[in-house]
This record gives C-alpha cells, sequence and structure tokens, in this order.
C-alpha cells in the first residue's frame, strides 16, 4: 500500500535522496525529515567492484528486498555497531524518524554525489569519501531493543513474540552503559572511513530524534592463512554457520515467518543478539597451546577439529562426538561442543547464524589491553542463541573472557522499494 504522507522536506534534500540546496542545520523536529526515497539504480552484485590498494570500492549491495542487507551478507571487513535511544514525542514523529533513517541509508548504500551548496552555506556533506561518495559495500542494518516497545509509542502490542531485554548470564559484567537500546544501527563496509562517513551523515540528519547510546568499533581479520578469519585469541571463528544461499535453510533457521506467534509485520526479520567480549589476553597467551586447543575444541593452527592431526586438515571438516562419549578427544566443556553438542535433546538449539567482529577498544579505565569479540548473530527463534549460551556458561573458556555489554533486537524486514521505508509494517 502506497503512503501519501510524507511531506516535502525542508532541508533542501531533493526527493532522490540528494540535497537540492543547503544543507539544513536544523534540529530533527525542525524539518531534516528526508521525505524523499532514492532508488537503487546503478547498484551492482554483493562484493562486485571491490578495490585493491586501500581505495574505496565502488560495489554497491542491494539496498532492497524482502530481507535487510548485512545478515545474509558476506561479512566486509569493517563494522560499527550504534545503539540509540529515541527521543521522538509521539509516533508521528516517530515514524519521521524512520522514513529520515530509510532515505539516508538508501543514498549512502547507493553512493552518489552531494549536491553543491549555496555561496556561504555550509556544505551538505562531510567529504569524508571525497566529492563523490562511493557505495563500498556499505549495508546498513537496523534493528529494535524490547524499549521502544514501552508505553511511549502504542506498539506493545506489536513487539515481537520473543523480543525481551537482555538480562545478565551467571558469568556477565554487564555495564548499563554498553547494554541495551531502542535502535540498534548495524554498519559494515570494506573501509572504516566509509562508516564513520555514514554514522556522521546519519547523525546530522536525525539530530533531535534520537541520542547516542553506545558504539563499538569492529574488524574482521583477513584470513591467515586460508579459510575462517581468526579472532584475537588466535583461532578461527565462525567456522560453523548455515548455508546463507540455501533459501529453505535460512527460513527455518535465521527468518521471521508469517502466520506464525510474531505480528505479521516482523515476517521477514530476525533476531538479532549482541555481545560485547573482553578477553583476558594475557592470561590466555599464559596457556600451552594444548590448553588452548582444548578448551576450544579445534586445533589452532588448522581449525580444523581435535581428531585432525595434520596441520594443514580443512577447517571445513565435522567435529565427531559419538566416538568420544567421555570427551577424550573433544573435552565436553569445550566451546564448540557445548555451542553445539549433537545431540537430539539440543538439535534444535544449535544453529545460529554467527556475524560477528573483533575489537580494540584499549586502553581500558585501567589502561590495560580491551580487545575483545563484538559476538553477532541471528537467528528466527530468540531462544536458540538464549539456550545455547546457558550451555556455555559451564565452558572452560569462561576464566578468559568477561561479556559486558550488548542487547537483545529485532532486526526488522526489508524495505520493499522506493516507496517503503523502515519498520513501516509496524507503524502502520
Amino acid at each position: 500500500m502506497s503512503d501519501r504522507r510524507h511531506r516535502v522536506p525542508e532541508d533542501g534534500w531533493s526527493g532522490g535522496g540528494c540535497p537540492a540546496g543547503a544543507f539544513g542545520r536544523r534540529s530533527f523536529l525542525q524539518g531534516t525529515v528526508a521525505a524523499g526515497l532514492v532508488g537503487t539504480a546503478g547498484r551492482s552484485l554483493p562484493g562486485a567492484g571491490t578495490a585493491s590498494g586501500g581505495s574505496a570500492s565502488t560495489g554497491a549491495i542491494p539496498f532492497h528486498g524482502y530481507h535487510q542487507a548485512g545478515i545474509a551478507t558476506p561479512p566486509q571487513p569493517i563494522g560499527t555497531f550504534i545503539s540509540f535511544d529515541v527521543t521522538t514525542s509521539d509516533r508521528r514523529e516517530l515514524t519521521d524518524l524512520f522514513r529520515t533513517l530509510t532515505a539516508r541509508a538508501r543514498f549512502l548504500t547507493a553512493g552518489g554525489t552531494p549536491p553543491k551548496a549555496p555561496r556561504g552555506s555550509a556544505p551538505p556533506d562531510n567529504d569524508i569519501l571525497g566529492p563523490k561518495v562511493v557505495p563500498d559495500n556499505l549495508t546498513i542494518t537496523l534493528a529494535l531493543g524490547a524499549t521502544l516497545f514501552d508505553d511511549r509509542y502504542g506498539l506493545g502490542a506489536r513487539k515481537p513474540a520473543q523480543l525481551i531485554t537482555m538480562q545478565p548470564f551467571r558469568h556477565d559484567d554487564l555495564d548499563p552503559a554498553l547494554s541495551q537500546g531502542d535502535v540498534l544501527i548495524q554498519m559494515c563496509a570494506d573501509h572504516r572511513d566509509t562508516t564513520v562517513h555514514a554514522l556522521l551523515d546519519i547523525l546530522a540528519h536525525t539530530n533531535g530524534a534520537m541520542r547516542t547510546r553506545w558504539r563499538v568499533n569492529a574488524q574482521r581479520n583477513p584470513p591467515r592463512p586460508v579459510g575462517t578469519p581468526r579472532d584475537w585469541f588466535g583461532f578461527k571463528d565462525g567456522i560453523a554457520n548455515p548455508d546463507t544461499t540455501d533459501t529453505a535453510q535460512m527460513d527455518r533457521l535465521v527468518w521471521a515467518q508469517p502466520h506464525t506467534a510474531e505480528p505479521a509485520w516482523a515476517a521477514g526479520g530476525t533476531y538479532q543478539a549482541l555481545r560485547i567480549v573482553h578477553f583476558n589476553i594475557e592470561a590466555w597467551q599464559r596457556l600451552p597451546l594444548a590448553r588452548q586447543e582444548r578448551i576450544f575444541g579445534r586445533r589452532k593452527d588448522s581449525g580444523a577439529p581435535m581428531y585432525a592431526l595434520d596441520e594443514n586438515a580443512s577447517d571445513l571438516l565435522d567435529p565427531i562426538y559419538t566416538n568420544d562419549p567421555q570427551g577424550l578427544i573433544t573435552p565436553l566443556d569445550s566451546h564448540i561442543r557445548l555451542a553445539n553438542p549433537q545431540t537430539p535433546q539440543t538439535a534444535s538449539t544449535s544453529t545460529i547464524l554467527r556475524r560477528s567482529y573483533d575489537y580494540d577498544r584499549s586502553p581500558d579505565e585501567h589502561g590495560g589491553l580491551d580487545l575483545g569479540h563484538a559476538f553477532c548473530c541471528f537467528q528466527r527463534e530468540l531462544n536458540t542463541y538464549i539456550t545455547m549460551q546457558n550451555r556455555l556458561e559451564g565452558e572452560a573458556l569462561v576464566p578468559f573472557i568477561s561479556p559486558r555489554g550488548g542487547g537483545y533486537f529485532f532486526a526488522l524486514p526489508g524495505v520493499r522499494d522506493n516507496r517503503d521505508y523502515y519498520a513501516r509494517g509496524l507503524l502502520t
């Protein structure tokens, strides 16, 4: 259904998502709503056009679709997670906020040339990416926290069925300043300047409508030497994942489906769990290699299961526990065995779509290293992750990690076309 209520933007941005005149340095409520929606002409396939040698890539990942990009999309090297508290006063202003976020995400992910500012006016773009905004395989993924469904906007009856505020597990040390939020924006791209540019653009256009709660900048290390990237512990992370090209598997494991307990608007979305996990690197590095491998349940050099002794063994080999009931080869309290014990009782709570990044927030308040994991995963049932994490409370890795923040969110369904916008089904 088309929506004819959008207003002509007052900040000079045209219906194509680019400013037709000077950039309006007003608050959000004074007219920074860019109701115009840009198209996706000229977009290429994911990963196409990636440049080498450190220059920004021209590849663009399609913005429109039944699902949001940035979930099944192969992870880009750079990631940023930003949590916001929404400050709009009513549902109409909340709708304006999501229209604005849609317009900005559409333009930023497609790229283009910002208009020239009139003489004496501030430029409409910060020019971090130069005179032309290159897409750089940027994805912007929006998710909602449980707190957005309080009594401010009358959305309580439409809350996703399993969405709750993340409660600390037994070994967590959650910092409220690094946890929760009304809206989570995940930005991923090929280069850091692209995510910084996008963040500044979005903040400029939503001034007065939402306030930054916390932010984590992170990266995905390149495969060394091949295969899955390694985390700061030196182990390959995220080896076991569903096949994102298998539609039936993704529908079963990741995407919310119509005609279920979920509200109708939620179909095509998914639950997102984000955990900011500090690594005790100094203590970890004092462990013998054999102990490290038994804690993880994989070989460190190859990433292969414990039974694979060849240093060139593939990290795609499946762990096998049926012939190891006592955990003599792969310990019962190892990370990968508790995550997926491969038993009939745990089969339904053992598969999530991991899309994690590594962060460096050093130094911490005591002047030490703050290296860790922005653990990010998507799943059709939030309880899948919660049940898995409860199993991991008994893992041998516990003394070497400290979960300090994050939250549970519901990643919205995709924006279908030029007339659609984020959360339209929820708000109308």
